[in-house]
This record gives C-alpha cells, sequence and structure tokens, in this order.
C-alpha cells in the first residue's frame, strides 16, 4: 500500500485507481491485449507527473503512459505497471494566431485542438478518423500520421517544441517556439514516436496554419492503381501543391464496407478495382471564393483535370462534392475503416510503407506470395496512397501463431524489396518488436539500446516496447 499511499498524497486519493476501477485501463480498445495494472493515477499536471514518476522510481515500479489508448500495437500494454494517464492534463495553455502555434498538454483531444484553431481562422492539420478521442500526448509518442501527411506532414514535423519527464522524475524544458534552432542535438526528436520509453511528454508547442476557405473533394474510379496514381500528379501540378489528402480503396475495402456499413452507399453503381477519394484546398480568395456563376474555381480545377483523365481513358469515372454534406460523406467511407474491420479474426496488421510509385507493385507481390502461403488467406487494404503508407490487413484461414508470424514475416520482406518500412505510422508497441528483430539495421538498434540506457538506466519506462531485447 505504500505505492498507493505515496501516489494519493501527490495525486489525491480520487485519482488513484486500483482493482476494478484499474482494470478497464489495461485493455486496449481493440481487445487484442488485456494487461493488468498495479495502479492507474492521473496526474493534473506536470509537477503532479514528475511526483508520480519520482515515487515509482524510489519503488522500482514499471511506468507506462497512457492517453486516449486508440493505438493498434500494444503500446500501453502492461502487467504490474504504474500506468500514467494524461486524461486530467488536458488544457490548451495558449493560441497565438499571429504566431500559428499552439501550446497544450498531452490530454487534449485532437478534435478540440481543431475547434480551438478553427475558432481563430486557423487548423490544425493532424487529421484521422481516432481524431475524436485521440490525445495529443498519444499522437506525439507514436509520431502519427492520418490524412494529410502529404501536404502537411506528420506530428514530428507539426511540432515545435515538447515538455517531457525523465525517467528519474526530472522535468526536460524543450517548449521552443522557434522554427530556428542549431543550439546542439535536436532532443524532442528523441521522445516523438518513441512510445514513453524514453519519458512522459507531458506538454508540447504544435504549429497551426491557416483555414481553408475552399475543398476540391471526389471519388474517382479506375481499372488499375498506376492510372490513378496519374491523377495526383496531375492535380499537384495544376493547383501548386493544394492536395491535401489522396486515399486509396480497392475492391476488397469497398466490398466490405457495402457488407458492414450499407448506410454509407457507394460512389458508383459498381465496385471499381480501384477507388480514389482526392481532396485539395486553399485559402487563395480567388481560388475559394466562388465566382459570378456560383462557381468555386478550385472544384472547378479538379474538374477540369478529372475530365481530361476520362478522355484519356486513365479514370473510368469520377463524382465530385457540390456541398458539405456530400464531401462529409466521402469522408465517412473512408474513415470507416476501423469499424469494418472491427470482428474479423484472426488478423494480421500490417502498416507499411513504400515509395509511392511502388505501392501497385507491393500489392502484386505480397498477395502472390500469400496465397502461396496460405491459400484462401482473406485481405482488406486501405492506403494513404500520397504518401505510400498501407494499411494492409490480412485474415489468415487459421488462427495459428506461427502462420502469423510467417506472414508478417513475408509482407516484411515484399516491403524491404521495395525499399520500404514495416512501420509507417502506427508505432512498434509489442507487436511489432519480431519485425523490429527482423528488418531493423542492427547498427540502429544497438544506438536506440544506448539512447534507452542513458535515459531510463533501470528500464523503467514503458518496458518491452519498441526495443526488442538482445
Amino acid at each position: 500500500m505504500t505505492l498507493v499511499d505515496d501516489l494519493a498524497a501527490a495525486v489525491g486519493a480520487a485519482n488513484v485507481l486500483t482493482g476494478a476501477e484499474a482494470a478497464p485501463y489495461g485493455v486496449d480498445w481493440m481487445r487484442h491485449y488485456h494487461g493488468r495494472p498495479l495502479a492507474v493515477v492521473r496526474p493534473g499536471s506536470t509537477a503532479e507527473v514528475a511526483a508520480c514518476v519520482r515515487v515509482a522510481a524510489a519503488q522500482g515500479v514499471p511506468v507506462v503512459p497512457i492517453c486516449g489508448n486508440t493505438g493498434l500495437v500494444g503500446g500501453t500494454m502492461t502487467e504490474g505497471g504504474l500506468m500514467v494517464s494524461l486524461e486530467r492534463m488536458n488544457r490548451i495553455r495558449d493560441l497565438r494566431p499571429d504566431a500559428r502555434l499552439v501550446v497544450a498538454e498531452a490530454g487534449v483531444i485532437l478534435q478540440r485542438l481543431h475547434e480551438a484553431a478553427e475558432e481563430k481562422g486557423l487548423y490544425f492539420p493532424l487529421w484521422f478518423g481516432a481524431r475524436g478521442s485521440a490525445m495529443l500526448g498519444g499522437a506525439l509518442s507514436t509520431n502519427a500520421g492520418g490524412s494529410n501527411v502529404l501536404r502537411y506532414g506528420s506530428t514530428r514535423g507539426l511540432c515545435l517544441g515538447l515538455e517531457v519527464v525523465l525517467a528519474d522524475g526530472r522535468v526536460l524544458n524543450l517548449m521552443s517556439e522557434l522554427h530556428k534552432d542549431n543550439s546542439g542535438y535536436d532532443l524532442k526528436q528523441m521522445f516523438i514516436g518513441a512510445e514513453g520509453t524514453l519519458g512522459i511528454i507531458t506538454a508540447a508547442v504544435m504549429k497551426l496554419v491557416p483555414l481553408p476557405l475552399a475543398h476540391a473533394t471526389a471519388m474517382v474510379s479506375a481499372a488499375s492503381l498506376p492510372k490513378a496514381l496519374h491523377l495526383l500528379n496531375r492535380m499537384q501540378e495544376a493547383t501548386g501543391g493544394r492536395v491535401e489528402a489522396f486515399e486509396f480503396m480497392p475492391r476488397s475495402y469497398s466490398e466490405r464496407l457495402r457488407e458492414v456499413r450499407p448506410d454509407l452507399g457507394l460512389p458508383f453503381d459498381h465496385i471499381p478495382e480501384v477507388t480514389i477519394l482526392i481532396e485539395a484546398a486553399t485559402t487563395v480568395a480567388a481560388e475559394g471564393r466562388p465566382d459570378a456563376t456560383g462557381e468555386v474555381p478550385l472544384v472547378a480545377t479538379l474538374e477540369t483535370v478529372l475530365a481530361g483523365m476520362l478522355d484519356e481513358g486513365l479514370i473510368d469515372d469520377a463524382v465530385l462534392a457540390r456541398n458539405e454534406d456530400q464531401r462529409a460523406v466521402m469522408w465517412s467511407r473512408r474513415e470507416a475503416a476501423a469499424q469494418i474491420c472491427v470482428g474479423l479474426e484472426p488478423v494480421v496488421e500490417c502498416d507499411v510503407c513504400v515509395p509511392v510509385d511502388r505501392v501497385d507493385a507491393f500489392l502484386t507481390h505480397a498477395l502472390a506470395r500469400l496465397q502461396a502461403l496460405n491459400p484462401g488467406f482473406r485481405e482488406i487494404t486501405v492506403a494513404h496512397l500520397g504518401d505510400g503508407n498501407l494499411h494492409f490487413s490480412v485474415y489468415p484461414t487459421r488462427d495459428d501463431a506461427t502462420l502469423k508470424d510467417a506472414v508478417m514475416d513475408t509482407v516484411e520482406d515484399v516491403v524491404a524489396g521495395l525499399g520500404g518500412s514495416f512501420s509507417a505510422e502506427h508505432g512498434i508497441g509489442l507487436s511489432k518488436l519480431p519485425s523490429m528483430r527482423r528488418r531493423k539495421d542492427p547498427v540502429a538498434l544497438d544506438v536506440m539500446r544506448a539512447v534507452k540506457a542513458a535515459l531510463d538506466p533501470e528500464g523503467r519506462m514503458n518496458p518491452g516496447k519498441v526495443i526488442p531485447p538482445r
């Protein structure tokens, strides 16, 4: 009870959960991982986080940070560790429109950041399906991506500064608001994507951008991926790089969508081999304000590009969103991805990235090799095609650990042959430790272990994640 008593002294007894109250925190939202935290503590400030970490250090207890718990790789799994929930650290400390930045704590839900930015005529361009529950600290800890990476980059590219509580309870203040700072190592980059293994991110300085005046959105069908890919490059050229999203939904995805969410409908009267959701946005009045005919020039540009590709036979059909309701329906089909896959088991979740022009080669080779490995397997794919990131879910014919590992190894092998990565935006956690062991450069792993040993010599910060044991 000494641990609980000491934590209660630091944050108040109401914010220390044990037993049945702590149990829900030990289960990930996909219910693939079931842990048993020793306790869950809910600090309300950076000072309280530091105090909790010092208590854990004094008693040799592992520390596992948790935010919205929307991860997919077991990054918050623990047996007997102290879970530090950042849910009460949910304040937006500052939002400065002229500097185009926001200072927010790790427990702020992304949707709240979107709303706060929009109130000031700005936009926080980190956008994905779980934005209504995912928190900033988790997005930073996994270097989350999403649909707008094509234009704005991943979470790493949006972060100017960090505040981190280290393993010994010290607070590392890296809360820079600068776009340029060459004063030594860029330490914040070590903690972004580290999944809490080096320290607990408690706050960050994030970039904001101007709120778009208008969007041009369409769903496009094509017979093949290489043909559809021409659309991205042509629209980028026609708009000066204003394409924000270029999402790929192959036949397998559309079939499952029709099966699970018939209420969302499909954009075409048949299911094409390739469906693309493309969206561009502008802040330029001449492109975003309706002209004398009521037409938005950016939408007209997209329509012109699509018409030209139809004439050339590069695409087969296209549907443009003429209003926000139609745009919302198009996005709802794409953002149903997690929902339509829930309940399909057994599954091997592959979050991979290859060069944009090799996505078709990946699918061709991976599907052929998996068919040879496990005839009759099923797959559902959806992709951020603009940056080469595929969510490639494989459903083997039997729940066999050896087979599932062979599936992952096969996918990794195809990805490596195409110069790609076995992890694009979901992180490593527990589930990708075998991939790290097989595929990560051994020297890189040694450097990661050295950094871990320097910052967390007792190995108590989110132990067992990200870095495979020797």
